[in-house]
């Protein structure tokens, strides 16, 4: 498998949830307000023998009506159209912003990736257009909910035999997670709840997850897991480290 990712830069995020880009070389996280956290916007691309597949799909940042995630994917050598697979770990903005564009003219939603199947937890969509949290637009999710490109996964399964999933629920009621195997090689996708090399490797409670012990408490399975059998570790709020193979 070859891994690539696709990082749209460093940010800082407060109370607000307003994400604001940070320079390294200009900003001091001290002048940001205070529980700041700098965090890393990274979405990953996985080119397998069979598909080529997107974990989460960024912020959606566009300049002069080009989306910056389709500028990364052209940097090395992918298309929007080449996307077969769109592998989501929730919905909130930092990691579907990139999910759904609009037509310039008639204002018009649609999905991002033409030629891509979209996989999303059921519960997760139902809950992101239901209004009851600020994390998510309702209205721009609701758009998802019956088209044929959108394939709503459960509590756990496969995804054509190689690909498995599972509802961790612990970042978000509904977050789920991803492993790639091919041959002898996995990859895990631990969006939100494997976000950071440093929260693996320590017990961190974060009190931005719904379930912050549920959350701690996987990390530290699936880092010993992990290191067990070898898997590749990707990292989508790292700012140093965007993955790692244990």
């Amino acid at each position: 498998m070859k891994i690539f990712p696709l990082s749209e830069g460093s940010f800082t995020i407060d109370a607000s949830k307003v994400f604001v880009p940070f320079d390294a070389n200009n900003d001091q996280l001290q002048d940001r307000p205070k529980g700041s956290l700098l965090v890393e916007i990274q979405p990953f691309l996985i080119v397998t023998k069979k598909d080529i597949i997107l974990f989460d799909t960024g912020l959606g940042y566009a300049k002069n009506g080009v989306l910056q995630l389709f500028e990364n994917l052209a940097a090395v050598g992918i298309a929007s159209t080449d996307v077969t697979k769109v592998l989501m770990s929730h919905l909130h903005r930092d990691h579907a912003g990139g999910l759904i564009v609009q037509d310039t003219y008639t204002k018009s939603p649609y999905l991002t990736f033409p030629h891509a199947q979209y996989y999303i937890n059921a519960l997760e969509l139902s809950f992101a257009v239901s209004g009851k949290s600020s994390s998510y637009d309702a209205t721009y999710f609701s758009f998802l909910a019956n088209n044929d490109k959108v394939e709503l996964l459960n509590a756990g399964g496969y995804i054509d035999e190689y690909i498995r999933y599972e509802m961790s629920g612990g970042h978000s009621p509904h977050h789920q997670v991803f492993w790639i195997q091919e041959n002898d090689e996995i990859v895990f996708f631990g969006g939100d709840e494997a976000p950071q090399i440093q929260q693996m490797r320590t017990r961190f409670v974060a009190k931005y997850d719904a379930d912050g012990k549920r959350a701690m408490e996987l990390r530290q399975q699936w880092w010993q897991e992990g290191e067990r059998e070898h898997w590749t570790f990707l990292f989508y709020h790292d700012i140093k480290t965007p993955f790692i193979t244990k």
